[in-house]
């Protein structure tokens, strides 16, 4: 018997600066993040004002987890020190496996207009924090997209996507953390019911409009707001005006989790041997 996930709590993220002066919502990340695993940070950048993205993101290391950039609006340049280059298009997805260490910039490719998107930090298992590192960029005519019976329109980055009546795999596929990854844009009027894996940690985040969370003990979530759901196996959605929402799912790794800046391990001692790691220019080999 489907069980739908109710609303636990809702959150709005706060202004952020980051690479060379970047502006940005962090939506999540910082205390708390337990509360979210395997999510480690989800950031929005939103804006028409070069001054706010001109600087970019110079380059920069990483070691521990995976980023996705998900970008729908807007052109970034992707550098790093494997030799990938890549342009990150409207539409399109970059995946980057961290793990051991990859240094990277991530530069726009655009002087005016908009530049709007996301990226999500997902947490990798111990075992694979020190795995070689990879990259993958997805194309935009790559991700897969669909529009369901009700005329919500899904767009399935990672995981498979599923309503009882459309079933759809994601551009990406992961072990141990097993993401799944939806744009859902729900017109005015129409509702949606997904399933999600048992066991798996839920949250949904709203950009445009407005929608409801159905269930015992649902409730609104308005724009910009972050919304963590509770155990089940199904969320149901409706949208009286319309609404855009991410809806992202993982298993939990329930493990330690230490983070300091772009170094995400299980312990202080191995967050000092990847500062060490950078410093003697082994981080990244």
């Amino acid at each position: 018997m489907t069980q739908l996930r109710n609303l636990i709590d809702l959150h709005i993220g706060r202004p952020a600066s980051d690479g060379a002066g970047v502006r940005l919502t962090r939506v999540i990340g910082g205390p708390g993040i337990e509360r979210f695993d395997p999510f480690l940070m989800l950031d929005q950048f939103d804006t028409q004002d070069p001054d706010d993205y001109i600087a970019g993101f110079p380059d920069h290391p990483h070691r521990g987890f995976e980023t996705v950039t998900y970008m729908l609006e807007g052109r970034m340049r992707h550098r790093d020190h494997l030799g990938n280059e890549g342009l990150l298009k409207p539409g399109g997805v970059q995946w980057m496996t961290a793990a051991h260490g990859i240094i990277h910039s991530e530069m726009p490719e655009q002087q005016e207009g908009a530049m709007r998107g996301f990226q999500l930090w997902l947490n990798l298992p111990a075992k694979n924090k020190l795995a070689p590192a990879g990259y993958r960029d997805i194309e935009p005519a790559d991700v897969p997209r669909a529009t369901t019976a009700g005329g919500v329109e899904v767009t399935v980055i990672a995981g498979r996507f599923d309503d009882g009546e459309l079933a759809l795999d994601g551009a990406v596929q992961r072990p141990d953390t097993e993401p799944h990854y939806y744009d859902l844009r729900l017109p005015a009027g129409s509702e949606i019911s997904v399933h999600t894996p048992r066991g798996h940690r839920v949250m949904l985040y709203v950009y445009e409009g407005a929608l409801r969370v159905e269930g015992e003990r649902g409730g609104e979530v308005g724009n910009n707001r972050l919304a963590r759901l509770g155990e089940g196996d199904a969320v149901k959605l409706s949208s009286a005006n319309g609404g855009r929402v991410l809806l992202l799912a993982g298993k939990p790794l329930n493990e330690p989790i230490v983070q300091y800046g772009p170094f995400v391990m299980n312990s202080r001692e191995e967050i000092e041997q990847a500062l060490r790691d950078y410093r003697d220019g082994v981080l990244a080999v």
